[in-house]
């Protein structure tokens, strides 16, 4: 089949959805373009490791190029899409560049969902890119380095004081990765200050964190915390937050100030406009976090070759609740919908409706300590702490990838170091 003939599917995100998209279709009659406004893959659950200096960007970060290199069927393309022509079925590049499909697959994934306060954004980054991670990286650094300096006591405790907002996986991970830092990586390298006396706060609107887990690991988690000495406030709903300060409400009681140097935001996500505005061309409905309402195929109503995918759809899965916002959902996804295409293209039967298997799910909250919900089996310590880092390592995409992050981890845990404690940018003058 000639290349101008062949079916073209374009793909739209080289996250976890799209990037498994593209090597599902390697053997299929297909001509693919991959595009993305970056030129890498990244391996968001590990980003709070570079937050906190345990791995550089580059250890959890793949070129897509170098990925897809092998795949004769497949073009590679650093572009942001900004629009969609329906009627041409093309995608609009923010050049004005323009990449026709018979098939398209949105999967963009998400972003911080501020809650209808797009101020906080400037001085509570989320955890979502490299860049951010880097800023949170630097701002946590530059702290201790402030307060290495300062004479006053309350406002040293103010530079040692770090709130994370939001008690799922990323926040958890974030405060047990902080205290690592404080407690046991930098506690002999300043003169003038004690890195344990850090302050860490984690502030949650729900009654425990990690609330989509069975409560007995959640608890578990909630007592690992407090042992490494985070101070868990929970249903903690946040009025204001400014660059100084956070302003919370305990238990719907009176306002109290909190003076924190740092905070962090890991409350929410919702999903890339670009859902929005195609659920808007073709009549489709989204629900409060801009998640596109698919079809059991994964595809829109009445336009069966487009297809949204990963963080940006929702559909129902069990027991009232819409399938998780998660990497395993998303990789599944990507593989059905090119298994979809292939086959409607050699003319078979249609798989049918998309069934995700949930292979569980899991957390670290710090040194030798996670949580494990397997369904059958559910576990925290030292051992659930083992299954999480295998997993992770195995699915790091590109060998090297591995090797890095398996050589570094075993070295950190080794000497408690944390050898990428570097401050970048221009994040605030000292």
């Amino acid at each position: 089949m000639s290349e101008r003939a062949a079916h073209r599917v374009v793909i739209v995100g080289g996250g976890f959805g799209g990037l498994n998209a593209a090597l599902a279709l390697r053997k299929a009659p297909v001509q693919v373009t991959m595009i993305d406004k970056r030129n890498y893959h990244l391996f968001q659950p590990l980003l709070y490791q570079v937050a906190t200096g345990g791995l550089s960007p580059a250890n959890i970060s793949a070129p897509l190029r170098a990925v897809l290199r092998k795949q004769k069927n497949c073009t590679t393309l650093m572009g942001e899409v900004t629009a969609f022509d329906m009627t041409a079925q093309e995608v609009v590049l923010s050049d004005g560049g323009r990449v026709g499909f018979d098939s398209l697959i949105l999967a963009c994934g998400a972003t911080n969902n501020y809650f209808n306060h797009p101020e906080w954004e400037a001085v509570a980054p989320g955890l979502k890119s490299i860049e951010e991670a880097t800023d949170i990286r630097s701002r946590i650094l530059t702290a201790f380095e402030l307060a290495e300096r300062e004479s006053d006591p309350i406002v040293r405790q103010k530079l040692l004081t770090f709130v994370v907002v939001g008690g799922g996986p990323t926040g958890v991970e974030l405060c047990g990765a902080i205290c690592e830092l404080a407690h046991s990586t930098m506690k002999n390298d300043f003169r003038n200050i004690d890195p344990r006396a850090t302050r860490i706060l984690l502030i949650d609107s729900g009654e425990r964190v990690l609330s989509s887990f069975p409560e007995k690991l959640s608890l578990a988690a909630m007592k690992s915390l407090a042992k490494m000495g985070v101070e868990v406030i929970s249903n903690t709903r946040v009025v204001q937050i400014h660059d100084e300060y956070v302003v919370i409400s305990r238990n719907k009681g009176p306002e109290e100030i909190v003076p924190a140097e740092v905070s962090i935001w890991a409350a929410g996500v919702k999903a890339s406009p670009l859902g929005k505005m195609v659920a808007d061309l073709t009549g489709c409905t989204t629900d409060r976090g801009g998640r596109v309402q698919v079809e059991p195929d994964m595809s829109l109503r009445g336009h069966p070759n487009l297809f949204v995918i990963g963080d940006m759809m929702t559909m129902p899965w069990k027991d009232g609740l819409a399938l998780p916002g998660v990497s395993p959902v998303a990789m599944q996804q990507g593989a059905f919908v090119a298994r979809l295409i292939d086959r409607r293209l050699a003319g078979l039967a249609h798989p049918g409706s998309f069934r995700y298997w949930d292979k569980g799910s899991m957390a670290t909250i710090g040194r030798a300590s996670a949580i494990v919900d397997a369904g059958f089996l559910r576990f925290s310590g030292f051992f659930a702490w083992l299954a999480w880092l295998f997993v992770h390592i195995a699915f790091l995409i590109q060998f090297e990838n591995r090797l890095l992050v398996m050589s570094q981890w075993f070295w950190n845990y080794i000497t408690r170091n944390r050898y990428a404690r570097l401050i970048t940018g221009n994040n605030r003058d000292i």
